[in-house]
């Protein structure tokens, strides 16, 4: 993996995030707090799942080991999320944008909330995380079809399509 895959992939994740949370935004509150039944029981709970769990990557990319991510009760209502969403998003990007290779290939070490401390290399944790996002962003996607909402495209080649043609190509 190397520093620009990487950014390109953060790109994504961010864009998959806000298609999301903008479907999100079209629910009704008692949609948006639903007990569905899934992962994380309602369309609340999956993406504050999300976005904590993005926070928490990021503090442990930085050297920091937090016990727990924000609190989903703290995102009530949609608009609460999608602001500290938007808020948090330009950092995470700016961390990914600067990254070299040797920073992608460092051994790193960090504790988890329940397994102990683990070491790997940074490239492998930054790709999980968006492969977790995308994993969750597929349930809120089965549960608006549930909620008979409009569903959303996700997928990377459209993220593909939509990045080549807004650079022209």
């Amino acid at each position: 993996m190397n520093p620009k895959d990487m950014f390109l992939f953060y790109e994504y994740n961010a864009w998959a995030d806000r298609r999301v949370v903008e479907a999100a935004s079209a629910l009704t509150p008692e949609q948006y707090n639903k007990q569905m039944g899934s992962s994380f029981s309602s369309v609340r709970d999956t993406l504050s799942h999300i976005y904590g769990v993005e926070w928490l990557w990021l503090e442990r990319f930085q050297g920091r080991s937090p016990s727990a991510i924000p609190d989903n009760a703290a995102y009530a209502d949609i608009s609460t999320l999608k602001a500290s969403w938007a808020s948090f998003e330009p950092t995470l990007l700016s961390f990914a944008g600067g990254l070299t290779q040797e920073k992608l290939d460092m051994v790193f070490e960090y504790k988890t909330m329940k397994f102990g401390i683990y070491r790997n290399p940074l490239w492998q944790s930054m790709q999980h995380l968006v492969n977790h996002g995308t994993y969750h962003r597929g349930q809120i996607t089965t549960m608006l079809r549930q909620l008979r909402a409009k569903p959303i495209l996700t997928d990377l080649m459209h993220f593909y399509r939509e990045h080549a043609a807004a650079a022209g190509a």
